[in-house]
């Protein structure tokens, strides 16, 4: 019985859906001007389509040049950054370069060893100046809990004067610059 009525939905939706193209079929014939408009406004909205699809793709290809503009720009002052971005310390190391000729010159010519030790000395500190100007700075090591990150251990000695763990001697000053290792002190460690 329920397979009765299966068929029957089926036939009166056939039957129905015939009915339907039949009106549209008697509706076309009774007005050909009603099919001719369709056809001008489907190709009127195609044509229009058409156009919008074309200026979207013409978008298309001047964002991308835009992009590709951008990026070739930024490569080049990426590269010009890198190359010249010491130039500003370069340019405050110059005059101790000419302190150091200096230096040297008046050594060469002079017995008295300590006016040249004093010359030396007095440059030292105007490097440490310049370079601390830029942010680097030396680290605090002796005294100091062994700390991997900020120290290189070449050695563990004896200490009666140090817990165990604590540097001791620095060989080679560790330095900073800002808020990074730039190098780790070389250090002997108490065991």
């Amino acid at each position: 019985m329920n397979s009765n009525l299966g068929e029957d939905s089926n036939v009166n939706d056939n039957m129905h859906q015939e009915q339907t193209e039949q009106e549209l079929q008697n509706e076309v014939e009774e007005n050909p001007a009603t099919e001719e408009q369709t056809i001008e406004d489907a190709s009127a909205e195609v044509e229009k389509l058409r156009l919008e699809n074309e200026e979207s793709q013409q978008r298309v290809l001047r964002v991308q040049a835009d992009y590709d503009n951008f990026r070739r720009r930024t490569v080049k002052e990426k590269e010009e950054l890198a190359k010249y971005a010491s130039s500003v310390l370069i340019t405050q190391l110059i005059p101790v370069i000419d302190n150091f000729e200096r230096a040297l010159a008046t050594g060469s010519d002079s017995t008295d060893n300590s006016a040249f030790v004093k010359g030396v000395e007095m440059i030292f500190r105007q490097l440490e100046d310049v370079l601390g100007s830029e942010g680097l700075k030396p680290m605090k090591s002796v005294g100091e809990p062994f700390n991997p990150e900020y120290h290189q251990a070449i050695m563990q000695v004896e200490s009666d004067e140090y817990e165990e763990g604590i540097v001791v001697e620095e060989v080679q000053k560790g330095y900073l610059l800002k808020d990074k290792v730039l190098r780790p002190a070389m250090v002997k460690v108490s065991q």
